[in-house]
């Protein structure tokens, strides 16, 4: 990491930490004042998103209702694949409470960074001890991608959208699986909420 100077902020992001097993401790071990912001949406939402991610790159990857269950008759399903064990957010929080304490972790909502961008940043603002600055009158709505997006990058005169990969159109999925996974996420989404003190609404 670079060193910081005072009164400056240094951020790095990579999707895989929360859910690395040995990355708390070693966040710890380099600094415990670290602040950590995780942002999480609807397991269900986001193991689908991953399988469409991971189907643009390998088109002849087996179906999504065919990799969730480890056997479709039971019902039982594949908490080895990492699509549906990434969602079980509270057992990978409860890693990361043995090296930092719940005040220096943020849980961002994806859902409304997507609906309210400039409140749920407010949040992050807060949390950083940084100023308000960034508002609704930085964003706009863009209905192509389905996304809000930057009026303005910093530096430049072009507004910034997430790319090309964010924003693609989900497959069709067997209602049934869906209903599946919400059963089966829903006691662990209720326990992420107990841990986080916030309500996150996936269950609705």
């Amino acid at each position: 990491m670079p060193k910081t100077l005072e009164g400056q902020i240094t951020m790095e992001k990579t999707p895989s930490y929360f859910v690395t097993r040995e990355a708390p401790a070693r966040i710890s071990a380099m600094s415990r004042d670290t602040k950590l912001i995780v942002v999480v949406r609807d397991p269900v939402t986001r193991a689908i998103s991953d399988y469409t991610q991971t189907l643009s790159k390998k088109p002849d990857i087996p179906s999504f209702e065919s990799l969730t269950f480890k056997n479709r008759t039971t019902g039982l399903i594949d908490t080895s694949w990492s699509a549906i064990q990434i969602g079980i957010y509270a057992k990978h929080l409860d890693n990361w409470l043995q090296h930092f304490p719940m005040g220096q972790i943020l849980f961002v909502s994806g859902e409304r960074l997507i609906s309210d961008p400039a409140g749920e940043l407010g949040r992050v603002q807060d949390f950083l001890g940084l100023k308000r600055i960034i508002t609704d009158k930085h964003f706009y709505f863009n209905q192509t991608k389905g996304f809000p997006c930057l009026k303005k990058a910093e530096g430049s005169s072009k507004p910034h959208c997430l790319g090309k990969t964010k924003g693609r159109t989900h497959p069709d999925i067997d209602p049934e699986v869906v209903q599946r996974l919400r059963d089966f996420y829903r006691p662990f989404n209720m326990k992420f909420y107990q841990m986080t003190g916030r309500i996150f609404g996936w269950d609705d």
